[in-house]
C-alpha cells in the first residue's frame, strides 16, 4: 500500500491544505467517520487519526464517509510512475463504468497478468479491485441521494448496481444507514428536467485559459462556450443528451448539468468531464517541477477530450492549416455525417459522427466538403482502425503502442500522433519539438536541442508545452537561464 507519513498528513489536516484533497483521507476513530483534508468540522486529535491512500481503504477499515466534507466530491489522485499509471488505468475504468466484474479481461487489455494487476491495485489503493469498484459505486450513489431528486431505484442503476437489493444491502453494510435514511438527513434535491453534480479540483485552476482554448476549437453545433460556461452534446453508447460545465464561485469545484437522458451513463460522462478539464492535476506539484516556466500562468491545465475520436479527427483536419480553418472543416463534417439532436440550448444541434459512421463513408464524399483527399483518407483509415478494434483511443491504453499504431495510419505523422496522445490519452509527458510555436517560444530550431531542454520538465512536459504556447500567445519571453538547463561537463 502507498506509504503515508502520518505526521505530515496530520499537518495537512491541521491546515486544511487543499493540495492534499483526495491524495489521502483521514479516519477518525472517535466518530468512525473518514474525511477529506479540507473538512471544516472540528479538527480531530492526532491520537484519533489514521490515514488512508483511498476512500476504499478507509471504508475497508470500517469508516463511513463524512456528510459534511463529502469524500465523494474529492478530486482524484494523479499517479505518474509506471506502477501508478497501471493502477490509475484500473481506477479510470471503474470510474467510467466500463469495468464491471471481468477483471481478467481488463488485465489482458492492459497487457499484464491478472495477478500483477491485482497486486498493483492493492499496493496503490490498499484494497482489492472489487472493493475499489464497490466504493466508487457507493460514493456516486451517495452524491445522487444528496444532490438529486432521482428515485432510489434510478440511483442504484445509475451507480452501476445490477439490483436494488444488492445496492441496499451494501449501502447498509458500509455506511450503517439505508439510502432512505441518508436522503432524510439532508434533502436539498429539487425535481427538475436535468441533473446537477459537482466536480472538485485542486487550486489554482486557470479556468479562463482552458475555456479560451476550447472556445477557439469549438465545433459548431456540438460545442459552445458562452462566458464561463462550456456546453456540448453527448453520445455515450445508445444514450444521447447534453451537458453544461461552469465554475462555482467561492468553491474549488465545477457545476455540471446533465440532461436526464444521460443518467444511465452518468459514470462515463463524469469521467470524461474530468478528463476534458484535467481535474485530477496536482498544480502545486507540477509548478514546483516546472519552475520559472510556470510562474506566469499558475493553474494552467492540459485540455483533454470528451470524445477521443472527435478530437483525433479534429487534429487531422488541423494539419498545416489555421485553427479557424480546421474548426470550419470539422463543422462541415459534423453537419454532413453527425446526427441532429434537439436540446434546450439552440446552439447545440448535432452529435459528433461516430467512427462507424465515418468508416462507412467514401473518401471522395468527405473530400467534397473541401477537405484534402489525403486528410479524408486519414480520417477514414482512423475510423476503420477503431471499428476493427486495431486501435483504441481510451485513456489508460499503452501510450507508446498507441502512438506507433497511429503513425502506421496514412497521413498521421509524429506531431499529430503525439498531440492525440496528449489530449485523448491524457499523457502528462508529451513534448512537440517540431511545433512552430514551441520553436518560437524556445528560440531554438533544432528538435534535438529542444528535446534536451525539455528533459528538465519530465514527467510534466505536456504542461510545459501548454505554458510555452500560452507565453507565446501573450508575448512573454523567458531568459536563457530560465529555459535552458546548465551544461554539465564530465571530468576525465
Amino acid at each position: 500500500m502507498t506509504t503515508l507519513d502520518a505526521d505530515r498528513c496530520y499537518q495537512a489536516v491541521l491546515t486544511r491544505d487543499p493540495r492534499f484533497d483526495g491524495v489521502f483521507f483521514v479516519g477518525v476513530s472517535s466518530t468512525r467517520i473518514y474525511c477529506r483534508t479540507v473538512c471544516r468540522a472540528r479538527t480531530p486529535q492526532r491520537k484519533n487519526c489514521t490515514f488512508y491512500p483511498s476512500a476504499a481503504a478507509a471504508e475497508q477499515a470500517g469508516f463511513r464517509p463524512c456528510l459534511l466534507c463529502r469524500p465523494e466530491l474529492a478530486p482524484g489522485n494523479a499517479w505518474i510512475d509506471a506502477t501508478g499509471r497501471l493502477a490509475a488505468a484500473v481506477a479510470r475504468r471503474i470510474e467510467d463504468g466500463s469495468f464491471v466484474e471481468r477483471f481478467t479481461d481488463l488485465a489482458e487489455e492492459l497487457g499484464v497478468s491478472d495477478r500483477h494487476l491485482r497486486r498493483v491495485v492493492q499496493q496503490e489503493f490498499g484494497v482489492s479491485p472489487i472493493e475499489l469498484l464497490q466504493t466508487q459505486r457507493l460514493l456516486l450513489a451517495k452524491r445522487l441521494l444528496t444532490d438529486t431528486a432521482l428515485s432510489i431505484t434510478d440511483i442504484a442503476y445509475a451507480s452501476g448496481f445490477s439490483s436494488l437489493r444488492r445496492f441496499n444491502a451494501l449501502f447498509q453494510e458500509r455506511y450503517r444507514l439505508n439510502p432512505t435514511q441518508l436522503r432524510k438527513t439532508k434533502s436539498t434535491a429539487i425535481a427538475q428536467d436535468y441533473l446537477t453534480c459537482e466536480l472538485s479540483y485542486r487550486p489554482p485552476f486557470d479556468w479562463q485559459a482552458l475555456v479560451s482554448y476550447l472556445a477557439g476549437r469549438a465545433i459548431v453545433g456540438v460545442e459552445t462556450v458562452t462566458g464561463d460556461r462550456y456546453s456540448r452534446t453527448v453520445r455515450l453508447g445508445q444514450q444521447h443528451g447534453w451537458l453544461t460545465v461552469e465554475p462555482i464561485k467561492a468553491k474549488h469545484a465545477l457545476r455540471v448539468n446533465f440532461s436526464l437522458s444521460l443518467v444511465p451513463v452518468l459514470l462515463a460522462a463524469l469521467a470524461r468531464i474530468k478528463a476534458l478539464f484535467d481535474l485530477t492535476a496536482e498544480p502545486h506539484q507540477i509548478a514546483a517541477h516546472l519552475g520559472a516556466l510556470a510562474l506566469h500562468h499558475p493553474g494552467l491545465r492540459v485540455p483533454g477530450a470528451f470524445d477521443g475520436f472527435e478530437i483525433a479527427v479534429r487534429t487531422i483536419l488541423g494539419q498545416q492549416v489555421s485553427v479557424k480553418a480546421a474548426t470550419t472543416l470539422m463543422g462541415r463534417l459534423v453537419h454532413q455525417f453527425g446526427e441532429p439532436i434537439a436540446t434546450p440550448l439552440p446552439t447545440l444541434t448535432h452529435l459528433s459522427p461516430t467512427a462507424e459512421a465515418i468508416a462507412a463513408v467514401d473518401v471522395t464524399t468527405i473530400a467534397s466538403l473541401g477537405i484534402l483527399s489525403t486528410r479524408a483518407a486519414s480520417i477514414v483509415a482512423l475510423a476503420q482502425a477503431i471499428v476493427d478494434r486495431r486501435l483504441s483511443l481510451t485513456p489508460g491504453c499503452p501510450i507508446d503502442q498507441t502512438i506507433a499504431q497511429l503513425q502506421e495510419l496514412p497521413g498521421i505523422g509524429t506531431w499529430t500522433a503525439h498531440y492525440i496522445a496528449m489530449r485523448v490519452l491524457g499523457d502528462p509527458d508529451i513534448f512537440l519539438p517540431t511545433d512552430l510555436g514551441i520553436r518560437q517560444a524556445l528560440g531554438e530550431k533544432t528538435p534535438k536541442r529542444m528535446m534536451a531542454i525539455a528533459e528538465q520538465w519530465r514527467p510534466w512536459r505536456s504542461y510545459a508545452t501548454l505554458h510555452l504556447w500560452k507565453s507565446l500567445e501573450r508575448g512573454e519571453r523567458f531568459t536563457p537561464e530560465q529555459l535552458h538547463p546548465p551544461v554539465v561537463y564530465s571530468v576525465g
